[in-house]
């Protein structure tokens, strides 16, 4: 420990510095990652989680955390829960940490930022560990869509829908429509699209088959159907995918264009992830493995009417906050949304395509939608520790018109 606080403080010091050393550097007051699991996705509606809810998935990995950390839950101060389609979520969280075995001294709450929600939670935990109101907290991002999307059940209030303002009235679009104005606006051909979805898929079931999810899933034992199952797998892997085979598949949005469709969009999920984190003084007095640093988190706004393109104004944003550049990245989890924003934003942002996504992404595996942002951190951090590589960088476009980035440093090296 105190190595590594003479090193903080020579390194204040050192000229020089280039930025990529500055982040990869070693300090006793980092963030730092010790836990990072997730359940299967499941297909929403007849998957493995069709039966069990909102706040059985929560329960479920809150007990792995407990077991697999073997941490003492009275550490453990503060639990976020992202998730964007149950208004209940915080009362699921509540209870069902108290259930997993955490005392009634851990606190709870949920929170709500469409698709980044997960790394929302991850956000909330680190800034209040950073800010020395916690030591230890979790992050958990679940989403069980079985239940329902998150669509507004009316319009806005006339003052909202006959202010002048035409983003304001656009945070209605739905998702659908918005991939369209994407493709459209920035022509991003069907061709395109159905090119990177069968890609997408091709990677995923290459890792599946290799194995390479293993270290990132827990499996989980819920009931289905009135049976006990153990869910160990993805369920929205569907090998064989060809680019001929799903440019047969028919629109998804007709009413807005015909560009996007079920094969090159994300699928509908369910899925569970969570995050341990503390300061790494903590983890080491705490013995606790050390996975990753957390550096850092942003998020940008856009037109809500091409939202999909969130991640090219969030990453820039991100990467000018610790003065590096693309080339400094090693792996990207990029969170396709729909194959029409995954193109635009590889493209637009110069992304090395061998070093995103590299087991597929949301069209592949599935996009539950508050579970993403945690779980591409589970998913970039394995692929990091395989490829014995450093820089993570995950993102996501988000409805209404923002964008997400987070960004890692993978420490598992050996």
């Amino acid at each position: 420990m105190a190595a590594e606080r003479l090193s903080s403080i020579v390194s204040q010091f050192t000229p020089g510095q280039k930025p990529l050393d500055k982040i990869t550097q070693k300090n006793p007051d980092d963030i730092v990652i010790t836990l990072a699991i997730r359940t299967p996705l499941c297909k929403a509606g007849k998957g493995g989680f069709k039966d069990t809810p909102l706040d059985g998935m929560v329960f479920k990995i809150l007990e792995q955390v407990v077991r697999k950390s073997r941490i003492d839950p009275q550490m453990v101060e503060d639990i976020c829960l992202g998730n964007v389609s149950d208004s209940k979520a915080a009362y699921y969280v509540r209870a069902a940490c108290l259930a997993a075995g955490f005392p009634n001294t851990t606190a709870a709450s949920s929170v709500n930022r469409f698709c980044s929600s997960g790394l929302k939670a991850v956000q909330d935990i680190a800034n209040q560990i950073l800010t020395g109101s916690i030591e230890v907290g979790v992050a958990v991002g679940a989403e069980h869509m079985s239940t329902g999307g998150d669509r507004l059940t009316r319009p806005f209030v006339d003052d909202i829908v006959y202010s002048g303002s035409q983003d304001a009235a656009d945070c209605l679009q739905p998702m659908g429509q918005t991939s369209e104005n994407v493709g459209k606006d920035f022509n991003v051909t069907r061709e395109q699209q159905d090119l990177y979805a069968a890609e997408s898929y091709r990677r995923a079931e290459a890792a599946q088959k290799s194995g390479w999810f293993d270290d990132e899933i827990t499996p989980i034992t819920v009931k289905k159907d009135g049976k006990d199952v153990t869910l160990t797998r993805d369920e929205g892997i569907r090998p064989g995918t060809t680019f001929e085979g799903l440019n047969k598949i028919r629109p998804a949005f007709p009413d807005y264009g015909d560009r996007s469709t079920g094969g090159n969009s994300s699928q509908v999920t369910d899925g569970a992830a969570a995050i341990l984190l503390m300061k790494r003084s903590k983890a080491l007095e705490l013995n606790q493995p050390i996975l990753a640093k957390f550096v850092g988190a942003t998020v940008a706004g856009l037109a809500p009417r091409i939202m999909g393109i969130g991640p090219t104004l969030a990453v820039p944003k991100l990467l000018a906050k610790h003065n590096l550049s693309i080339d400094d990245i090693d792996v990207v989890e990029l969170n396709e949304a729909f194959a029409s924003m995954a193109v635009y934003c590889r493209d637009t942002l110069k992304l090395d395509y061998s070093k995103m996504n590299p087991r597929g992404g949301a069209i592949a595996l599935g996009h539950p939608l508050g579970c993403t942002g945690a779980r591409q951190i589970c998913t970039g951090l394995s692929e990091c520790r395989r490829r014995k590589a450093k820089v993570l960088l995950t993102t996501m476009c988000i409805g209404t018109g923002m964008g997400m980035a987070g960004l890692f440093v993978n420490e598992q090296l050996d």
